[in-house]
């Protein structure tokens, strides 16, 4: 087989591809944990539907999500969801590697029929673990909840909306509140859109 700049796979198409079955990295976790295994063909959609059914239950205290490869950030995303959406969660985070087995088989016909091209990979991987119940701070990757009145504060909305009408956008900008005093804040264009 030549070699060429993407490893001459080109003359191969992918038959199968197999993930090495590893426990997940959180001591201690109850036999019937609900783990949500992120692929990259996954649809966040559904992926959201089962885990908000199953942690807005009483039973359910702790998720998991894992995730390789290129689902990493989409396992990710899945957990900024879950914390905005049922908050108060503590977090644990475990980053890995996974080793991957694919199968790829001749495009050529001289070929003999049966002959495969075995890879073995290793994939950065994730683990996050939510838990309604506090989890230990001195674990490596903890995160504490997120308090919900700390997200953002109205004189962020406000530079915010003044931001977006610089642009273009045609959202009024927000007055700011009594609360905040004679505060005033001065946006000005940069130039090159003035001129």
């Amino acid at each position: 087989m030549q070699s060429t700049r993407n490893g001459g796979l080109e003359k191969f198409k992918k038959i199968g591809k197999t993930e090495e079955e590893s426990p997940l990295p959180f001591p201690e976790l109850p036999p019937d944990v609900v783990e949500m295994k992120v692929k990259e063909g996954s649809k966040i959609r559904n992926l959201m539907g089962f885990a908000m059914s199953r942690m807005e239950g009483e039973s359910t205290r702790q998720i998991v999500f894992s995730g390789s490869g290129r689902a990493v950030t989409k396992t990710i995303t899945c957990v900024e969801i879950m914390k905005r959406k049922v908050g108060g969660l503590h977090q644990v985070t475990k980053l890995r590697y996974q080793s991957l087995r694919e199968v790829w088989e001749s495009r050529e016909q001289r070929e003999p029929k049966g002959e495969n091209l075995t890879v073995h990979k290793n994939v950065p991987s994730i683990c996050i673990l939510l838990s309604k119940d506090p989890l230990d701070p001195q674990q490596h990757g903890y995160q504490p909840p997120e308090s919900l009145t700390g997200l953002w504060t109205p004189e962020e909305d406000f530079i915010e909306e003044a931001s977006l009408s610089l642009r273009g956008a045609k959202r009024p900008l927000l007055s700011p509140s009594p609360e905040s005093g004679s505060k005033r804040l001065s946006v000005e264009p940069p130039q090159h859109l003035v001129d």
